[in-house]
Order: structure tokens, then sequence, then C-alpha cells
């Protein structure tokens, strides 16, 4: 494939991500061009936004010519069947996080594609941030050696979590993986990124410690432990709460903290990175400048899901494999699905989870 040619985006689903993905098409990425929206109630007026075409239907959608990528921004008990019908067009797709609410989905989805001979891209923003490339490049490089033990913090106020649960309905929905898959399989990612390894073993123990259900509404816990052990030794410590009282650990948003044989990392892609030596000092490597995560158009938010959607569009143009790919995304969905068993069950759990 040439890879001068423009590649013509599809975006099902018109919600807050759809948002944000049509104005990184719109204002920086090169060499894609939003082309039509389908899917949802205000994808009318969000196509209208964007200057593209409004299609009834995801199957109007994926039948244009004009088109040969599609994102979804759907709820993830929508993604199976929404990716055979866009794989099944010869669209390549990218496609938003939680992958599905179960393994078995992902099978699935990634069968689909590669029956059809096209291209799966998982999203996986925070890989793209500009902290994280720099701190996993200095683990690529052995800055710190051999990595011995990774934690993974995430930590959201419980007001926070509230409104997302009002907004978002299909976070209680029993059908998916609920907002705790949602926010888990971005922390299971970056620890599978950072340690280049896969889980064998998993124990969690998850609770809603607070009443943060929106109108009294069940949903899966927001709070959970995990430990996970790794195929090549190094051991893994997840930490997420999403009902913090009004407050928050400093610099806690979403932080990663590495022990190696020769030193430490320090980051958060929404603060800093620093490296720790054996000398005992600490060096600060970057700086991340402050933005409003909740404005799907602030130019800084938006720079990882720039990346991100680069890297698709470049893939589909050089015709080779995305960066993250569908068997990424199974393998966040596997460990978030194993920690939520766990702490069902009290057990251990071992993977992978479908043999």
């Amino acid at each position: 494939m040439a890879t001068q040619q423009t590649i013509g985006i599809g975006l099902v689903g018109s919600g807050f991500m759809a948002r944000t993905y049509a104005e990184t098409l719109a204002k920086y990425v090169k060499g894609g061009k939003l082309v039509a929206v389908a899917v949802g109630k205000r994808a009318p007026q969000l196509a209208q936004d964007y200057g593209a075409d409004f299609e009834p239907s995801l199957e109007g959608l994926v039948a244009r010519p004009d088109i040969q990528g599609i994102i979804i921004t759907t709820p993830d008990p929508a993604h199976l069947p929404q990716v055979r019908v866009a794989a099944a067009a010869g669209k390549h797709v990218l496609v938003e996080k939680p992958m599905a609410p179960s393994v078995a989905e992902c099978d699935e989805m990634i069968k689909a594609c590669r029956e059809a001979g096209v291209k799966y891209m998982q999203i996986q923003s925070q890989r793209f941030r500009a902290i994280h490339q720099k701190a996993h490049q200095l683990l690529e490089e052995g800055r710190i050696g051999q990595i011995w033990q990774v934690r993974v913090v995430s930590m959201l106020e419980k007001r926070w979590t509230v409104e997302a649960i009002d907004d978002r309905p299909w976070y209680v929905d029993p059908a998916g993986g609920g907002i705790i898959l949602s926010q888990i399989t971005h922390s299971f990612d970056m620890m599978r990124w950072v340690i280049g390894s896969e889980g064998t073993k998993v124990f969690a123990q998850g609770k809603t410690y607070g009443d943060a259900a929106s109108k009294g509404t069940p949903i899966l816990d927001l709070s959970l432990q995990a430990q996970v052990a790794f195929a090549n030794g190094a051991a893994g410590q997840l930490w997420v709460c999403m009902e913090t009282p009004g407050v928050s650990f400093p610099q806690n948003t979403f932080r990663t903290q590495v022990i190696g044989e020769q030193g430490l990392l320090d980051f958060d892609g929404y603060t800093h990175l620093d490296l720790g030596t054996p000398d005992g000092k600490w060096e600060r490597i970057m700086t991340q400048p402050t933005f409003n995560s909740m404005d799907p158009l602030d130019p800084i938010r938006l720079g990882s899901f720039s990346a991100q959607n680069q890297e698709f569009v470049n893939a589909i143009r050089e015709d080779r494999t995305p960066a993250v790919t569908g068997e990424d995304g199974r393998a966040a969905v596997e460990l978030g699905q194993a920690a939520i068993l766990s702490s069902h069950t009290g057990k251990l759990i071992e993977l992978p989870l479908i043999r």
C-alpha cells in the first residue's frame, strides 16, 4: 500500500471518546481523515461539527469505499459484534478499552480480524503519553537493569466516579465489565508493558467501601488490590481506588514505580518521571504540563490520543502490525478478569484462563 494514501476513518459511537478521536483526526493526525460517523444519539451532531457524513447504521458506514479504518468507541459489550461487521467488510479496526467483557470475546475478535485479513489495534492511550514513552525507553535501554518489582497505582475521587457512572450507564451493565474492568485494564496493560512478560498467577481483593453507586444501582467493586506473578520472575502489584473521599494522594492519578537491579523509576503520566540511582540520588527526567482530563478538546490531553491514532493510520498506510495488538488487549482483559474472579472467590487464579 502506498504510504502517501490518505486513510479514510469511520467513527462508531458519538460520546466523550468519539469527540476526542474526531478532534485528533481533524487537527493532529497526518494522513488520516474523518469521513463519517455512525451509532449513538449524538452521531448526527458530531458528524456536523467535524464536517463529516452521518451514517444511519454501522452497516452503511463499513460499506463505504472511502473508509479504510474504523474506530470503535462504544461500550465493551458492543465491541465483538461491531468488530465482526467491520472485519467482514474488510475494514481495519481500532477499538476502545476494555477490549471486551471476557477473554472468550477477545479471542473471537482476534479471530474475526485474522480471518478477514484486517489489522486490529487496541486502544491503550496511556502507552502513548510522553512520560510513559520516555519511561519505557529508559527500561528498554537497561537504565535500571533487570526489573524485579512493579507497582501501578490508579486513584480517582468518589465524586468523579459518581459523575462517570451517571454519564456512562454501561458502567453498571451486568453484560459488561463495568467501571472496574475499564480502569484496571489500563493499569494491567501498563504493568505488562513495563515488565515485558506475561502474568502467570493473580490474587486480588476487591470491594466497594462507600456508597458511590448512582441512585443506588449495584455495581462491581470500586477498589481493588492485586498481586501478579510474571513468567520472567518479576512481581507486579496493582492498587486501584475509585472512591477516595474528596482527596487523593499527590501524584497518584496513574503512577508506576519500578524496582530494578540497578536503580528505580517513579513516574505518573499526569505529573513526572524520576530516575533513582544506586548512589542515592534522584533525577527529574520529565515533567508533564497540567491539563484537564475531562475536556475532550484539551490539546495537552489529546497528545497521547493523537499519537495513538497516528500509529493506527501509519500501520494501515505502511501495511504493518500496529504497536498495540489484539493480543495486548486480550492479555489486559485476562488479568482484569482473573483479578475480579480472585476477589469474588478468594482464590489464587492461575493463567491462562482459557486453555
